[in-house]
């Protein structure tokens, strides 16, 4: 089947991109590393020791980027629908975090470790229907907070993706009752046209 005009436009931006460019010569998985590494940098998000979640983890980006900031110390454990190859220091479980059989999986893997950082990079497969994929996204991103509330140490800090829609004002009025401080942030690597930011939730409050 022949390519679309937007697809081949997409293939033009995406190696063209100086991003992509940037994380293959620096062995990284995604272009996407450089959202994380600008937001961990700004705000001072890692510390030795840390026990962090990533949510969405696949191909590995962002995983890749907080074990090489943590160093040898602390824990990252990376969840995905998709498969991903393993990163060294990474615990990596393959599954849906829809499902409550890969939830029970990764609270075993935690065996009641508080959590300090909660990402999540999740996005259902778009459609390029507002009215479908808002609502999907919406879903992902509620189920990130909930497993924040449970189980982010009292003072942790919760980034997750979210897109710009119906159900955004209210998703971010929920997240500043749970937390400190709430900004929203859009990464230079975030390209301009995507609606995507970043809500990072810092100083989560004792329930």
């Amino acid at each position: 089947m022949a390519r679309s005009k937007s697809s081949h436009r997409w293939l033009r931006e995406h190696f063209s991109d100086p991003y992509v460019k940037k994380a293959q010569a620096e062995g990284l998985r995604s272009r996407a590393a450089f959202k994380l590494e600008e937001l961990l940098e700004r705000d001072r998000l890692l510390r030795p020791g840390m026990v962090v979640v990533d949510l969405g983890a696949a191909p590995g980006g962002w995983s890749q980027m907080v074990r090489r900031a943590l160093g040898d110390r602390g824990r990252v454990i990376a969840l995905d629908i998709l498969d991903m190859p393993p990163i060294a220091g990474v615990e990596f479980l393959h599954g849906d975090f829809r499902e409550a059989e890969a939830l029970s999986r990764l609270e075993a893997a935690l065996a009641g470790e508080p959590v300090d950082l909660v990402l999540s990079d999740m996005a259902p497969n778009m459609t390029g229907v507002s009215a479908v994929d808002q609502p999907a996204s919406m879903y992902l991103v509620e189920l990130a907070r909930d497993f924040a509330d449970a189980h982010l140490k009292p003072g942790g800090a919760f980034l997750v993706k979210l897109f710009m829609g119906a159900g955004f004002d209210d998703y971010v009025r929920e997240l500043r009752k749970r937390y400190d401080k709430v900004a929203i942030r859009k990464p230079k690597a975030s390209r301009s046209r995507s609606p995507e930011v970043y809500a990072l939730a810092t100083g989560k409050r004792a329930r």
